[in-house]
């Protein structure tokens, strides 16, 4: 489970360097920005009450509570939904992947928003969409106890991200560089094949 939170938490900067390759090469350092900067803030919002609501009070049907705030209870004892590795070992794997859904976002807003309105929206994010889902699918939530199955993130990860690119892409328009009479061309394969690698 370490190995696999690792590899996980991996997956973030990849993200970076595979969208960072496909942009033009000014906003190379910016997408890689925000893939660090993801990171710091969604590790914070999981620590701080993101986990508690996501996996907090299993089985209710919408969001979970706050037993877990700042972590409290969490330690080396299994929790109600892995009960053979450490609470906290389960917190880490789950906070990685609220952190890899969040970084999947950027690369289908790249150049469409400032650093400022991207944090904030992805902070409201985090808390509106994906905690929520999390919990209705892994937290003994709703979909949960209709008996969905979600192994691998297709709905927790991969549907809420794309859904929200796509509504965030329909709101916001065109890339700068496409509407500026600019060609999308990629700058730097090699970024993408090791971002597609490290995926």
């Amino acid at each position: 489970m370490l190995i696999s939170t690792a590899l996980v938490f991996i997956m973030t900067p990849a993200v970076g360097f595979f969208y960072g390759g496909m942009l033009r090469k000014q906003n190379i350092l910016s997408i890689l920005g925000q893939s660090i900067i993801i990171i710091g803030m969604v590790t914070l919002v999981w620590v701080i009450a993101g986990f508690s609501l996501a996996f907090g009070s299993f089985g209710s049907p919408l969001i979970g509570n706050l037993d877990f705030l700042m972590l409290k209870g969490i330690g080396a004892a299994p929790l109600t939904y892995a009960t053979t590795i450490p609470g906290i070992l389960y917190m880490m794997f789950q906070g990685m992947f609220a952190i890899i859904t969040v970084a999947l976002i950027i690369g289908g807003l790249a150049e469409r928003m400032r650093l400022k309105a991207l944090i904030v929206f992805l902070f409201v994010w985090t808390f509106l969409v994906y905690i929520p889902v999390a919990h209705w699918v892994w937290g003994g939530g709703w979909l949960a106890q209709l008996g969905a199955l979600d192994f691998a993130g297709g709905t927790v990860v991969h549907i809420t991200a794309g859904i929200s690119v796509l509504a965030a892409v329909l709101v916001l328009g065109k890339r700068v560089s496409i509407t500026n009479g600019n060609p999308e061309i990629p700058h730097n394969i090699p970024f993408v094949v090791l971002g597609g690698a490290l995926l």
